[in-house]
């Protein structure tokens, strides 16, 4: 596994320590307290990882959102990457990507009844959100793993099986941000965009390997994809329809790779050849006249009958373009990603986990406890004395 997925630029591995000792240096500031983390009267969940790169961040979030929506008065935070705001914004019906960023405008556009903000500063963001709304529930930040200035009560590693933290580098020769024991602050690990013919030993392999602590909680998640939708021409296709197809695949998203390779796995299991050209960009890519051409023209080229299959999150930024031609308006499609567990209970498992710790950690109780104790502030549990919630 090491061997087919990880590149270690070995020449860089010197700065890599220089880069090492700068991170170790300000988590030892967090962990003496010479740097505060921050805690709140309301229940915080935040997601993440510790490697540049995707890991399939969003549509975790979007797993949380729609398990907890229906019970929980749920917030999500970020930073907003690339927007062009400044400051808290709390998103609304008619914010746009320039407004928030294209991953909180595909969350505030799926699920417009959860409240969505962008902060850079994480904690003035949940003061905001905690003093316009006393009903809130839980905060899910978005991207905070690495943000140490909030304490949150709840902890998620995201790890991409395609290229597993316990075999990478620090940046510039790898992909960590981090050194490896910065896992060590999860309270779950999950690995994500497995392979959907994952075998038993595998997941044992890569449990073992992984070395969690006894209070951490690891489970393993796949990609599942929905009906596509057009972009312009709001149709809904089964995705097998489509397949029939010579497809161009649209991506502007870190790791286009298991997409790719789903759609090829997709076409052969109906006896197709794998017919898929890739317009791979950069993640967050804002398209300019020069790609719109060559989406244009790479399309016009390919031969009929053709397709073009897209993301949730490049979809925020390519509705607004101008300049596609109607060729390629008239076929693009936005294939929607939800994320599915894969060993037995775990789904069961982890909702537990997450529901018992909203509950215990309510803000009414919290600020009940805070009367009692004089201790108001700070009293969130923390996440290490979350794992007392039971799986049995």
């Amino acid at each position: 596994m090491e061997g087919d997925f990880i590149k270690i630029k070995e020449s860089l591995l010197p700065l890599s320590w220089i880069y090492g000792c700068g991170v170790r240096l300000r988590n030892f500031c967090f962990d003496v307290g010479i740097l505060k983390s921050h805690t709140f009267h309301v229940p915080i969940i935040a997601v993440g990882n510790i490697t540049v790169g995707g890991t399939g961040k969003t549509p975790h979030v979007e797993y949380l959102v729609r398990m907890l929506q229906k019970r929980f008065h749920v917030a999500v935070l970020s930073r907003g990457y690339k927007r062009k705001t400044k400051g808290f914004v709390l998103a609304d019906r008619n914010s746009t990507t320039r407004d928030i960023g294209d991953e909180s405008f595909q969350i505030k556009t799926k699920y417009p009844d959860i409240s969505v903000a962008v902060d850079k500063k994480r904690v003035n963001g949940i003061q905001r959100l905690t003093d316009d709304d006393p009903n809130l529930d839980i905060i899910l930040l978005d991207d905070a793993f690495q943000h140490r200035y909030v304490k949150p009560g709840v902890n998620i590693l995201l790890v991409d099986y395609h290229r597993l933290i316990i075999y990478d580098k620090l940046l510039p020769a790898g992909r960590l941000r981090e050194p490896l024991n910065g896992k060590n602050r999860a309270d779950i690990v999950i690995i994500t965009k497995c392979p959907k013919e994952l075998k038993p030993m595998e997941f044992r392999v890569i449990t073992k390997a992984m070395n969690l602590f006894p209070y951490q909680h690891l489970y393993f998640t796949t990609l599942e994809y929905g009906t596509p939708t057009g972009l312009f021409n709001k149709s809904q296709t089964p995705l097998s329809d489509l397949c029939v197809n010579n497809i161009l695949l649209l991506t502007g998203i870190a790791s286009p790779r298991q997409l790719k390779e789903d759609m090829e796995a997709l076409q052969k299991s109906y006896g197709l050849s794998t017919n898929i050209k890739s317009l791979a960009f950069s993640d967050h890519h804002a398209f300019r006249r020069k790609d719109i051409q060559l989406i244009n023209s790479t399309f016009e080229a390919m031969p009929s009958p053709k397709v073009i299959i897209t993301t949730e999150k490049d979809a925020a930024r390519l509705a607004s373009i101008e300049g596609l031609s109607d060729e390629v308006r008239q076929n693009l499609y936005v294939l929607p990603v939800n994320i599915c567990f894969m060993q037995k209970d775990q789904e069961e498992k982890f909702n537990e986990f997450i529901v018992g710790y909203i509950l215990k950690n309510s803000r009414n109780s919290i600020l009940a406890k805070g009367k009692d104790d004089g201790k108001a502030h700070d009293t969130q549990q923390p996440a290490g004395k979350s794992k007392t919630i039971s799986f049995k």
